[in-house]
């Protein structure tokens, strides 16, 4: 092989290279970020690690330690180190298996609202006329409502549950995605590039989703990471409404519902719930921002 051929097949790699260490370096100047990116990782691990970690079951009851505080309080028991609830199950145990419930709300909701934004955006900013102005006017009427409410209202006509809170939080979240994504399709557009590719021939979906679509998505990515943050916050307000995530489940925002009646005589049942939702939201908002900065030229610092 000539060294030429050798260059060639060196410099995708090289470039690559450059792309991943500029992010970085854009990235890690936001130390919020970072330390929300520590934050979420340490999350994704006890999420997945949660059997080997808990020690014990989520929905285990000890009928002998009921409201036992925690470990540091007078009356606390090392068995449980953040305490137990009403009926004996360890607080500690069920955040932990909590987290799964909320990565996985993130993701599940987040995919749907994306994929689904993506295409209609994209639609939406490719074809214009009247199938821009119908999509854009039923996105209108989505986002005139309080995203909380509709969320309830598409919630009671399909069922409580944690897959239909999922499904209703996924439509109120879809029409930020859908106008993004046709705001950023309509920049690309009118660009040289889009302009040679249709003279090359190229058809209307080669267009719009080969050519066009992965130049849009940078702000993509940073929406996607708030709404991932806002899926959990929602889906915690929809269980502590006793409309998402039902009883033994151990969701945080259910959590937090089955502890209201003890909020002043057992403080650690309600506090260590919500901080979790706290923690949880705020370090994936600091990763938004530090993403934002990151693939956002306009806020790239020289």
């Amino acid at each position: 092989m000539s060294n030429d051929a050798v260059t060639a097949i060196a410099e995708p790699q090289v470039t690559r290279n450059r792309r991943a260490a500029e992010f970085w370096y854009y990235f890690s100047e936001n130390k919020g970020a970072v330390i929300g990116l520590v934050v979420f990782a340490i999350l994704l691990v006890v999420a997945l690690l949660a059997s080997v970690i808990a020690p014990h079951a989520p929905s285990a009851q000890y009928r002998d330690a009921i409201l036992v505080p925690p470990v540091w309080l007078e009356g606390g028991r090392a068995a449980y180190p953040l305490g137990t609830d009403a009926v004996g199950r360890d607080i500690l145990s069920r955040l932990i298996y909590g987290a799964q419930y909320s990565l996985f709300i993130g993701v599940v909701v987040t995919t749907i609202a994306l994929v689904g934004g993506i295409i209609i955006g994209v639609i939406a900013g490719y074809a214009r006329g009247w199938v821009d102005t119908v999509i854009m006017r039923v996105m209108d009427i989505i986002l005139a409502f309080p995203s909380l409410l509709l969320a309830l209202v598409l919630v009671a006509v399909l069922g409580p549950g944690l897959l239909n809170a999922m499904i209703a939080i996924a439509l109120v979240l879809q029409p930020h995605f859908v106008r993004l994504t046709r705001a950023a399709v309509m920049a690309e557009k009118s660009k040289d590039y889009v302009t040679a590719a249709r003279v090359a021939g190229a058809g209307h979906f080669r267009l719009m989703f080969k050519t066009i679509l992965p130049n849009c998505m940078a702000p993509l990515i940073v929406q996607a990471t708030l709404s991932f943050s806002n899926a959990i916050l929602d889906a915690a307000a929809l269980g502590f409404l006793g409309m998402g995530a039902q009883p033994p489940t151990p969701e945080w925002g259910t959590m937090l519902a089955e502890a209201r009646e003890f909020i002043l005589r057992a403080w650690w049942v309600v506090t260590f719930p919500g901080l979790a939702i706290l923690v949880t939201v705020l370090a994936i908002n600091l990763v938004g921002d530090g993403l934002r900065d990151a693939l956002d030229p306009k806020l790239k610092r020289s």
